[in-house]
């Protein structure tokens, strides 16, 4: 069986007003039978209001990408957009739609972090270990990593590269994240696995399951 959590007694990092978040909400969740995934219920609250809770605390705008009619995400009292490249071009249209929302809704914002939707235990410390990375390696983009896996989906983003990834999206057909990052320096923030991995995410209704232990 998985350890149980072990709350952390460190203070939570202020909010950094330079840094707008973005919500992946936009994938298809084809393991979940479809829907929004995010709506999947995890200990009486939605795995969307735990990533809430998370990262809104660690920036200072936050905007959900969803397709589809936004008057089912309307509750959650925050600005939708759908994604800005059609097609469900995966998460790098998210990341997208992120930048180019701070550039018309929130200009003091320099940066973009984008969340996973579907991983509700991501650290509370993220965006600024993730502004950390950058800084001390001058780094174009940085993203997060745990037990030797790269997580692609949480990562910071200047928005200044917006109009390069419209032009690698829209004129290349870039899709993969790696493919672009791959073009910029790329700082990476190592977290710890113990007690479990804080990047555990919920792709099917066996992983609610796991995660369900997880929050005991």
């Amino acid at each position: 069986m998985a350890p149980s959590p072990v709350k952390s007694t460190l203070p939570k990092p202020e909010s950094d007003l330079s840094v707008a978040g973005v919500l992946l909400a936009g994938g298809l969740a084809r393991r979940m039978g479809g829907g929004d995934k995010c709506l999947r219920k995890l200990g009486g609250k939605t795995l969307l209001e735990h990533v809430i809770d998370r990262a809104g605390p660690q920036v200072g705008a936050l905007l959900l990408n969803a397709n589809g009619d936004t008057a089912r995400l309307s509750a959650f009292g925050l600005p939708i957009a759908g994604d800005v490249v059609e097609g469900n071009a995966g998460p790098l249209a998210g990341v997208l739609t992120g930048m180019e929302w701070a550039v018309a809704e929130a200009p003091d914002c320099s940066w973009v972090v984008s969340f996973a939707t579907d991983a509700p235990f991501f650290p509370e410390d993220l965006v600024a270990r993730l502004k950390q990375a950058v800084e001390e390696e001058g780094a174009d983009v940085a993203c997060a990593s745990s037990g030797g896996r790269v997580h692609p989906v949480f990562a910071l983003w200047p928005v200044r590269l917006h109009g390069e990834l419209r032009h690698a999206m829209v004129e290349e057909g870039v899709r993969k994240v790696d493919i672009w990052t791959g073009r910029y320096n790329l700082a990476v923030a190592d977290f710890p696995v113990a007690p479990f991995d804080p990047f555990f995410n919920t792709n099917s209704p066996e992983d609610l399951e796991i995660a369900a232990f997880l929050m005991r």
